[in-house]
């Protein structure tokens, strides 16, 4: 447990915004039925093996990322057949803000955006040391 609760594990990490992030590790054929509070939205990211989701067995594989439907329901039934599993589960209350996304920039308004491409061409207000930054996998 990251953050938020499971299984009665209770992280101590503190959100603003009331969030989980859970971490599973799935021997294979087994299932955990894990509970959300439901005005939560989310979603699990597989990061190895497969597993199924929910009542209609919707699969999960490596590097794929399932969303939750926003219907309400406060339980999510994960269950693994002839494999392990290892995914996050993520979820929070949704923060009902306005998106504006341009480039890998993700603001609430375009005046942000442009403000945000302003410090960053200026190194400032986070992006100080991106001028001489160079990936070391690409």
């Amino acid at each position: 447990v990251i953050a938020g609760e499971s299984h009665g594990v209770k992280s101590q990490v503190y959100t603003r915004t009331p969030t989980m992030y859970l971490d599973f590790k799935m021997d294979k054929n087994k299932t955990v039925t894990q509970t959300i509070p439901s005005t939560y939205t989310g979603f699990i990211y597989m990061l190895k093996g497969k597993a199924f989701i929910g009542d209609k067995e919707f699969e999960g594989k490596a590097h794929h990322t399932l969303t939750l439907s926003e219907d309400g329901a406060t339980t999510v039934k994960i269950q693994t057949k002839d494999e392990d599993a290892h995914f996050v589960f993520i979820a929070g209350e949704p923060l009902k803000e306005p998106i504006v996304q341009h480039g890998p920039f993700v603001m609430n308004s375009s005046e942000e955006i442009y403000d945000t491409f302003v410090d960053y061409q200026n190194n400032k207000n986070g992006f100080e040391r991106a001028r001489n930054w160079h990936s070391t996998i690409a």
